[in-house]
């Protein structure tokens, strides 16, 4: 009889333990929060890299300082991926499998995070605001996928038109990374000339790495561009630019907001100014007209010992924005109960000028509207506001 017992009392917790592991989310304990973050600290992305983690660490003291998220503190733990991809893969194992983090949080990089995706999607860990504005990120649609940044397809689609229309010009051409990030930012760009009635005149395109554009900037030339889009990053858009510059050849240059950093006019100095780029957050000057963002940025500095930029700014929101959800999930914290509070979640403009976010059972990114900032006197200045088609 009590053989039988037994029995049917081991039987009775096989049968619940996978719903009780169901409500059970790795990273949760009842004092802490472990969330992950994969970062370019050591390759060509390495000042972007450093500046989210710092706007995320400094989040995440704020948090703790006040107590944690119902009762829990939150752990971030950082990899370098090196801007790789397979070292993406290998960081995401460590942090998904051996750290077990209850999130991926911030992750820069679109083939990064494409690379690391399936390893998080495999343990049930979330995908949350990765720093990239890539369509990938939310689409197609995995309840595991959350983004925050309008797409460069978007953001080029709504820009390109508003600024050849402001601007009169009658040549648009293009130059682009031969990859996905820059065939993101030209097909945005041509279908939204395409919805005015207009084709480009000259199309040039450049490999990842490469440093001269003479070729491609005498061709753009020779067409007589007067708009140049550019699918440029960093040291792309500087070399770009530079070098019509010495060519005499000054187009209006707009760019993503892959190029919407203070390192354009720290590198590439006086050159730059006049270059217009989409954004979605403001760069955080020291001395800010807004005393919020004034506030925030030395604060940021006393931390840092660096003055803050906008990469910075994504790696506070994205933990900002966690916090938020986390809180509204309530204290029984597990992925499930995430994405449930995720799916009614609306997020209120912040200090940075951000548009509000919105989310809901299929809808898994937060907005895709964009702003047109431009350099004077290496300082990024707001040119527009919110532009819709």
């Amino acid at each position: 009889m009590q053989f039988k017992t037994l029995t049917a009392l081991a039987c009775a917790a096989a049968l619940a333990s996978p719903a009780l592991l169901a409500q059970e989310s790795q990273g949760v304990s009842k004092t802490e929060i472990t969330l992950g973050s994969i970062q370019d600290l050591s390759g060509p992305l390495a000042g972007f890299g450093k500046q989210v983690r710092n706007g995320m660490i400094l989040r995440v003291n704020e948090a703790n300082e006040q107590g944690g998220v119902n009762g829990r503190k939150i752990k971030l733990l950082v990899e370098d991926s090196g801007y790789d991809p397979k070292k993406a893969v290998l960081a995401a194992q460590k942090l998904v499998n051996q750290d077990k983090i209850f999130m991926m949080v911030g992750h820069i990089g679109t083939a990064q995070n494409l690379a690391a995706m399936p390893v998080q999607f495999e343990k049930n860990v979330i995908n949350f605001f990765p720093v990239t504005a890539a369509r990938e990120m939310y689409e197609p649609f995995h309840k595991l996928k959350y983004a925050f940044a309008a797409t460069y397809y978007d953001q080029m689609k709504a820009a390109v038109p508003k600024l050849a229309r402001e601007k009169g010009s009658k040549k648009i051409c293009s130059l682009y990374q031969d990859d996905e990030f820059g065939l993101e930012v030209q097909r945005g760009a041509e279908d939204g000339l395409k919805a005015m009635g207009v084709t480009m005149t000259e199309k040039t395109t450049f490999k990842r790495g490469a440093t001269d554009f003479s070729s491609q900037v005498a061709k753009l030339k020779a067409s007589e561009c007067d708009m140049v889009v550019l699918g440029t990053i960093i040291r792309e858009t500087i070399g770009a630019i530079g070098t019509a510059r010495k060519l005499g050849y000054n187009p209006v240059f707009v760019a993503s907001s892959a190029a919407y950093t203070d390192l354009i006019h720290k590198l590439g100095g006086k050159a730059m100014d006049g270059l217009y780029a989409t954004m979605t957050v403001q760069n955080p000057y020291l001395d800010d007209a807004s005393q919020p963002i004034r506030f925030w940025a030395n604060k940021y500095k006393t931390a840092f010992n660096e003055d803050p930029a906008v990469f910075s700014v994504y790696g506070y929101l994205a933990i900002d924005s966690f916090i938020r959800a986390a809180q509204k999930t309530g204290p029984n914290l597990n992925t499930e109960n995430f994405i449930k509070a995720m799916d009614t979640m609306e997020i209120p403009r912040d200090i940075f000028g951000s548009a509000p976010q919105k989310f809901g059972p299929q809808k898994r990114l937060g907005n895709n509207q964009s702003r047109l900032s431009q350099l004077h006197d290496g300082r990024w200045t707001i040119v527009s506001n919110y532009i819709t088609e």
